[in-house]
């Protein structure tokens, strides 16, 4: 219920108007999203980067309604890659299919994609492309495909979310490419025939595909994390749950396979004690650094994933 409430509001209108004239909510927010500016992005990278750590940038915005506004997504995360090679920062993107058109036009979205893919490609970048609601998976699985296989692009990967009940079978076939994989738990509301709703149940799926994902890893090769951080292991492990962690750890531990040959991703402003453990222990850690004015779905998801994120919004509201 409590979870559910707060996705309900992360797509709320009435409640985002409310919300974002709340000097207090930014303040909460900014502990979880860089700042409202590429150049705020840019400067959490710096940070990270000298901390030993990668990250991802994701330029906030989901679901437009226009093609105009698909434009002026694609064009901004066409910036983002230009600025992370003039700053030579280590670090990738994270894109949302609806924020470049999805639900506006299938081939509009196509086009940009493909030519996201390009600019990253001649940056000698890694383009990550984001898993949203249960709407989107076959579009977002079906381009994915096109990009990868149809056109060649390598250098673009894909999220899977282990709540749903059909991530262990896309895996399968995600594996045979094999492609590169971030593994989220999700952060959408789904009804109970599509996702697992117990959380022993998603944790015991998650646990289920980074066995998958780290089998498949090293049966070809063990890649590892590239050079300059930019493109990540075939198996990218996004939480800051402890435990899943350290299942993945033992079981690649008892596999032989090499520590940076798995990548752990967390969320900017959550954990940050974990992802300096981890770079202590040798484990190459991403977080994901979202920047941009549309911020307000973004920090309602994080505040429905626990209740101390709504716990640190409250006490910042009552400060004075």
């Amino acid at each position: 219920m409590f979870r559910a409430f707060f996705i309900y509001l992360s797509k709320a209108a009435w409640a985002r108007r409310i919300v974002t004239r709340w000097r207090v909510a930014w303040q909460a927010a900014n502990r979880f999203v860089a700042g409202e500016k590429l150049e705020d992005g840019i400067e959490v990278v710096r940070r990270l980067n000298s901390n030993g750590i990668q990250a991802t940038l994701d330029q906030l915005g989901e679901h437009t309604t226009t093609a105009a506004d698909a434009e002026k997504a694609t064009q901004g995360i066409l910036q983002i890659l230009d600025a992370i090679e003039v700053e030579n920062v280590r670090s990738n993107v994270s894109i949302k299919l609806t924020q470049i058109g999805l639900k506006v036009d299938l081939q509009l979205c196509r086009d940009n994609l493909a030519r996201i893919l390009q600019h990253a490609k001649g940056k000698n970048n890694f383009i990550r492309i984001d898993m949203e609601d249960a709407s989107c998976v076959e579009d977002t699985l079906a381009l994915f495909y096109e990009m990868r296989n149809g056109h060649g692009y390598h250098n673009v990967g894909l999220v899977i979310q282990s709540y749903l009940y059909r991530s262990v079978e896309d895996i399968a076939k995600l594996m045979q490419i094999p492609a590169r994989i971030r593994l989220c738990k999700g952060a959408y509301k789904e009804p109970a025939h599509i996702a697992y709703p117990k959380k022993r149940d998603v944790d015991a799926n998650y646990d289920r595909i980074t066995q998958i994902l780290l089998d498949r890893a090293l049966e070809v090769g063990s890649p590892e994390l590239s050079e300059g951080g930019r493109v990540p292991p075939i198996p990218a492990l996004a939480t800051h749950d402890e435990k899943r962690i350290r299942f993945a750890i033992e079981y690649a531990k008892g596999i032989g396979l090499p520590r940076r040959a798995m990548e752990f991703q967390m969320l900017h402003g959550i954990r940050r004690d974990l992802q300096a453990s981890l770079v202590e222990q040798g484990y190459p850690v991403r977080v994901y650094v979202p920047f941009g004015t549309e911020w307000y779905p973004y920090f309602t998801r994080r505040l429905a994933e626990r209740p101390a994120n709504v716990w640190f919004f409250i006490s910042n509201y009552f400060r004075k």
